[in-house]
């Protein structure tokens, strides 16, 4: 009930609210908001990040936006990497959606990743635990995120930090809601892809029966 009074509460104009107070203290709400999304999966990835390109302009809000939402992806995977044996993770590890997950990452870790980072919508939460259940390697790991998160990350920022424009022209929100439809889009294609290529791997990997 508490978890969800909070959720209720941080709504986009406290967010906003909360950013503009606190701007005096230099990135730090910006990169903290965005590093909470890793750990709070409900918080809204398009408000916070387009918040923060509104609040400290389009290259600041970008790379306050960047830092903190790879961070946190970065946390959460070492973290499930180094307990990852752990009895719990390994029960939580069993459901459909994560095993499905860690057997893509295993498979094709570093374009799984990179291809859902591009999306603001999405199970980054399942997909960062998974990749650090499967162990996935470090470096991988991190060019993938860094790359799609920043494309991403942009794109968002560049919306947020012009914000008068489809207030002054409302009709141009069409391309934001086209812009999250592709996303929500993207993110089913790309695991359906996966999906079909998991099965046709594990077809190929029988053995031929004899006749």
């Amino acid at each position: 009930m508490f978890f969800l009074d909070i959720m209720s509460w941080l709504t986009e104009e406290r967010l906003r609210t909360l950013l503009e107070q606190y701007r005096s203290l230099g990135p730090l709400p910006g990169v903290g908001l965005t590093f909470m999304k890793s750990f709070v999966p409900p918080l809204p990835t398009i408000a916070i990040v387009g918040l923060n390109g509104a609040v400290y302009g389009l290259w600041l809000g970008f790379l306050y936006s960047w830092i903190g939402l790879v961070a946190g992806c970065v946390t959460t995977f070492l973290i499930i990497r180094k307990i990852g044996s752990h009895r719990y993770l390994r029960k939580w590890a069993e459901r459909p959606k994560v095993a499905k997950s860690m057997t893509w990452v295993r498979q094709s870790g570093f374009s799984y990743v990179f291809l859902l980072s591009l999306f603001p919508v999405g199970p980054f939460v399942v997909i960062n635990m998974a990749a650090g259940l499967a162990s996935m390697r470090l470096r991988s790991y991190l060019i993938a995120l860094c790359a799609g998160k920043a494309i991403m990350v942009f794109a968002v920022s560049y919306i947020g930090n012009d914000v008068d424009r489809f207030i002054r022209h409302p009709g141009e929100i069409v391309y934001v809601l086209l812009f999250i439809g592709v996303s929500l889009w993207g993110v089913k294609a790309i695991e359906s892809r996966f999906a079909r290529l998991a099965r046709e791997r594990e077809v190929n990997s029988k053995p031929l029966q004899r006749e």
